[in-house]
């Protein structure tokens, strides 16, 4: 039988990207949901016959679960994963489905992880935070770990060009990450630090070089230690151009705590940033880097494994990372019950296979 996937949030730009893969790479039948058939019927018809769209409320308990019950594979895109809870992988476990999300925030992640034993017990396979950062960066790392002998230190970089092709909600998780002081992991064990902090200049390949990131929450900074053994892990993002840093870092600095917690705020902020960089996308362009250092020691001397990888639209990059998982899943040749992040679920040949597929080039040093 055909296999039948449901994405959740498949109308927004990045779920839409998972869904344009997928009808790429696999014969299966796309369900894309929405909650408006006016703007999602549209979506999905320029996709071709392969994809259909459904009208869904997450909220509504009866319709998730019956669309669920109809599907292969369950791929979470309805974001912000700040504001969602598990409901969508308790009805996956419930319902004996593979699930798959774009899940990037701490919080969330926490309690998908805590599903793990039900999800075992269910024989279900989840993977969490997939996409391109988090996503193809984890698996970034793990190659990186696995060429040395010992791994002592992360550090993963992230620059994002203009609005990187995305919609409002990824302006709405970078504002949301702002917030709070969050945990990393330096010198083997846990310390607070503040979100866009310490900016440092990284090396990118062309055409952005020497560009500026700062400490941002994400939640492979949670999921690296448990994965790896690990002293420290570093996770830094920036934008090009570089004055949309110094803005952010006056929102993270200068804006009140008060203001920052409330919706209007959030939303004001992540509008008023969707339309600016709707201007300069022309200029910046919307590509994303991504660099993973891994340093440590390789027959008994010391020793760094460096990756790095351009991709000119970061939304479509992302949709990459998730449908490369998703048609592993489908082909039965990522079975593994649990709930897993990125890193602990693939193996780096397949890894490299799927990249190679999809014509993304990592360079290594």
């Amino acid at each position: 039988m055909t296999n039948q996937v449901l994405v959740l949030g498949g109308r927004g730009r990045i779920g839409s990207s998972v869904a344009a893969d997928l009808a790429a790479h696999t014969d299966a039948e796309i369900t894309i949901t929405g909650r408006d058939s006016g703007t999602g019927v549209p979506v999905a018809e320029r996709m071709g016959q392969q994809v259909q769209f459904l009208a869904l409320d997450l909220d509504d308990r009866a319709a998730l679960e019956a669309a669920v019950a109809r599907s292969s594979l369950v791929i979470h895109c309805a974001g912000p994963f700040r504001y969602r809870d598990t409901r969508v992988l308790k009805t996956c476990i419930a319902n004996g489905v593979n699930y798959l999300d774009v899940s990037d925030d701490r919080a969330f992640t926490l309690q998908a992880l805590a599903c793990k034993t039900a999800a075992k017990e269910a024989g279900i396979t989840a993977v969490i935070n997939s996409g391109i950062f988090p996503g193809i960066s984890n698996s970034m790392v793990r190659q990186g770990v696995e060429q040395l002998d010992e791994a002592e230190q992360i550090h993963l970089s992230y620059v994002v060009a203009g609005s990187g092709g995305a919609g409002v909600t990824v302006m709405r998780t970078t504002f949301l990450g702002l917030k709070h002081p969050f945990a990393a992991w330096l010198e083997g064990h846990w310390q607070m630090v503040k979100p866009y902090s310490q900016r440092e200049t990284v090396e990118f390949p062309a055409p952005y070089g020497r560009a500026q990131v700062y400490w941002f929450d994400m939640p492979e900074a949670l999921t690296l230690p448990e994965a790896f053994p690990v002293k420290t892990v570093i996770t830094k993002f920036g934008s090009v151009p570089d004055f949309y840093n110094h803005l952010t870092w006056i929102v993270a600095r200068w804006f009140p705590p008060v203001l920052m917690k409330q919706s209007q705020a959030i939303e004001f902020l992540a509008h008023v940033s969707h339309r600016m960089t709707g201007l300069t996308d022309r200029l910046s362009g919307i590509g994303v880097a991504i660099r993973s250092e891994v340093i440590g020691q390789k027959n008994g001397q010391p020793a760094r494994y460096c990756s790095s990888l351009v991709h000119e639209n970061t939304t479509v990059a992302a949709g990459c990372g998730t449908g490369s998982i998703a048609q592993l899943l489908l082909a039965h040749q990522l079975q593994n019950p649990g709930v897993w992040p990125v890193e602990q679920a693939l193996p780096t040949d397949l890894f490299e296979k799927l990249m190679q597929d999809r014509g993304i080039t990592i360079h290594h040093t």
